[in-house]
């Protein structure tokens, strides 16, 4: 099995990366996927900042939330390394990107703004 890495810029407080995490761990547990790592970077590969690159985001948030505190949210990237097959990684991120913001279609408010990279 290869090592794949699934990569989600986030405008979450730590509730709401408590919630992402395990979204992805009910999404890889069943498949035959093993986390190997995950890691919350504030500063891209590259030296960009996470807040220059997601700074949509808590656009987003104050547009959907008019008036509310986002209190301690913040722009994140969240980067999960896994090991598993590219059929089985891209099951997994159309999973995570299905329940980020199940919804469908028609307006509303998402839980955490997200971005798959």
């Amino acid at each position: 099995m290869n090592t794949r890495t699934l990569t989600f810029g986030l405008y979450a407080d730590e509730e709401g990366l408590t919630w992402v995490r395990q979204l992805v761990a009910d999404a890889t547990t069943p498949r035959s996927a093993r986390i190997i790592d995950t890691a919350v970077a504030h500063t891209l590969p590259g030296g960009m900042p996470t807040t220059e690159m997601y700074d949509i985001l808590a656009d987003q948030w104050g547009y959907e939330n008019p008036g509310r505190n986002p209190g301690t949210r913040e722009l994140v990237e969240l980067r999960v390394r896994l090991a598993c097959s590219l059929r089985t990684w891209r099951a997994i991120r159309k999973t995570l990107i299905r329940t980020l913001c199940p919804e469908g279609m028609a307006p509303h408010t998402c839980r955490v703004p997200w971005f798959a990279a």
